[in-house]
């Protein structure tokens, strides 16, 4: 007989490599990624973290691009066995993207006025992974 640890909660989600990855370590502008590989969480996060970075790019264009990133993460991560709750480890990189997207969309958020979703985005993205709050949100 096998036993099943029931206190374990729900085992760590891998998602696959990104295919804009290499263009994006290559240097290739992020907007030129999304175009090309308009499913990548990592390129919409690069977009909307260098909105969030540009003063002079409104904070609403940063939550979209952001938003975006974080629905296609979503998508990615239920093809992959992720039944809506538990780890994504910050250490396999590519999940990164996801992450990234996820904290970029709860800065938008709290740069926007939209504070319950701020604090949403916040604990969704320490209770994935708290190597990864800790590194992007500080």
């Amino acid at each position: 007989m096998t036993f099943q640890d029931l206190m374990a909660g729900p085992p760590p989600t891998y998602l696959p490599e990104d295919p804009a990855a290499a263009e994006l370590a290559d240097g290739a502008a992020a907007a030129d990624v999304v175009r090309r590989h308009p499913e990548s969480p990592q390129a919409w996060a690069t977009l909307a973290e260098a909105a969030l970075a540009d003063d002079a790019t409104d904070d609403v264009t940063a939550y979209a691009y952001a938003r975006v990133g974080y629905h296609r993460s979503l998508d990615q991560l239920r093809r992959n066995g992720w039944k809506g709750h538990g780890p994504v480890p910050w250490e396999h990189e590519p999940n990164r993207g996801f992450l990234r997207a996820l904290a970029a969309l709860a800065t938008a958020a709290g740069r926007i006025g939209e504070t319950p979703e701020e604090q949403r985005c916040r604990d969704f993205l320490r209770d994935s992974s708290a190597e990864a709050a800790d590194a992007l949100l500080g």
